[in-house]
């Protein structure tokens, strides 16, 4: 082969790689996109996104539609909110439906609400069309001790200027639950709030709970109301049989009281009867200190002797069982 044949061989595959380049390296294809949408944007900044990492397709779609739906957006803006971690698209995207509903919501609003980590576009959506909470089921107790148990219904919308640092759904939810406990609580009878359910509504809407919360709360209907226990009358009982142990405790610590008194006089009556039985052992050594000392003589010793046996024959006469005075004086001592 030639040289000049090398030579142009060489050429047209260096120009088939620098068209391979430029078509994959330099997105020609977004700039004239860009070009006939009318945005005006220089390839070399097209070049440099990718070395920011920088998706250019996002940047130059986004400021595609921005600007046929008539919003200024710059190409640095965008950057910096993709660098900061926000999603260019969907910020764009609730413009053009703020912008198109008539809702007061500007680039750095939009980017400040994405960025707080909340669904911009949803809550433009939102503030359009209103969304529908419903609670769990509510137990609260009337006046008269019925239990009632309630479930509403919460509509609201986005507010656009709450959205940051503006409290979620679940603080709505908590605030309406508290609500409806308190309405149903100040009622003197169940009756009237099952007859008159839009009472809890009006008495709840007009807290005010939407207040220092991301939505504005429209309306509170009650969409389901029961009857639930009878928790007076739960109460009362409860409230009985703590009032009868009480008085089983007190009767149980008397009846251990008497007991206790009556061991305490047994105590006291045997020890009567030991002291009677000490007196009575002291009765033999009287006798022999006078037989000593000739205060008794042998003849009153006898006749001391009769009258014990004559009232041992009395005391046996008279006790059917035939157990002498003796014998009873040493079972009582036994005992």
């Amino acid at each position: 082969m030639e040289p000049n044949a090398l030579i142009i061989v060489a050429i047209g595959i260096a120009a088939l790689f620098g068209l391979w380049f430029i078509f994959v390296f330099i997105p020609v294809g977004l700039w004239f996109s860009a070009l006939v949408s009318g945005v005006r944007i220089s390839l070399l900044q097209l070049v440099l996104m990718r070395w920011r990492k920088v998706p250019p397709a996002v940047i130059v779609n986004s400021m595609i539609a921005a600007t046929k739906a008539g919003l200024t957006v710059t190409r640095n803006d965008l950057e910096a909110h993709f660098l900061a971690g926000g999603r260019v698209k969907p910020v764009i995207s609730a413009l053009i439906s703020a912008d198109k509903a008539n809702i007061a919501l500007d680039f750095r609003m939009a980017t400040a609400i994405d960025l707080a980590g909340r669904d911009v576009l949803e809550a433009v959506q939102m503030s359009v069309n209103p969304k529908v909470i419903t609670t769990k089921q509510i137990a609260a107790v009337a006046k008269d001790g019925i239990q009632l148990i309630a479930t509403a219904r919460v509509t609201v919308r986005a507010n656009i200027k709450q959205l940051v640092g503006g409290a979620g759904e679940e603080t709505i939810l908590a605030r309406v639950g508290e609500g409806v406990v308190s309405a149903i609580g100040s009622a003197d009878s169940h009756k009237s709030v099952l007859e008159n359910p839009d009472v809890i509504s009006k008495v709840v809407l007009a807290k005010g709970l939407d207040s220092g919360t991301a939505f504005e709360i429209l309306s509170i209907d009650i969409a389901d109301i029961d009857v639930g226990k009878n928790i007076g009358a739960y109460l009362q009982m409860d409230q009985a049989n703590a009032d009868k142990n009480i008085a089983q405790a007190k009767a149980e610590e008397r009846r251990a009281m008497a007991i206790a008194v009556e061991q305490e006089m047994k105590a006291k009556a045997q020890e009567a009867r030991a002291k009677v039985i000490l007196a009575e052992a002291e009765i033999p050594m009287a006798i022999a200190e006078s037989f000593r000392t000739g205060n008794l003589g042998i003849m009153d010793y006898y006749k001391f002797q009769n009258i014990q046996a004559d009232t041992r024959m009395r005391d046996s006469i008279s006790d059917p069982t035939g157990s002498s005075r003796g014998q009873k004086d040493q079972d009582a001592s036994k005992k």
